[in-house]
């Protein structure tokens, strides 16, 4: 695995870094979204919560200048919630 090549701290503009208190045990995933609209971005987020246990977004972030939104969300990969 070869290190990110670029010594920034936040390689995402809009986004914060993900910290060890994000990702403390096996299971649980940071995804960072990028969508055309806020629409589109939330309807991600919705199908992610759908099949997981997932601390979701209430805002989706903008870059002047930038297309599109980004949205953070937390999923908890061991907490499958589909119904089967």
């Amino acid at each position: 695995m070869t290190a990110n090549p670029d010594s920034r701290q936040r390689v995402v503009p809009g986004l914060e870094p993900i910290n060890e208190l994000h990702l403390t045990e096996p299971g649980l995933v940071v995804v960072d979204v990028a969508a055309a609209d806020d629409h589109t971005a939330f309807a991600f987020q919705q199908a992610l919560a759908s099949r997981w246990a997932t601390a979701t977004a209430d805002r989706t972030t903008h870059d002047p200048g930038q297309p599109g939104v980004r949205l953070r969300c937390y999923l908890d990969l061991p907490q499958d919630l589909a119904v089967e």
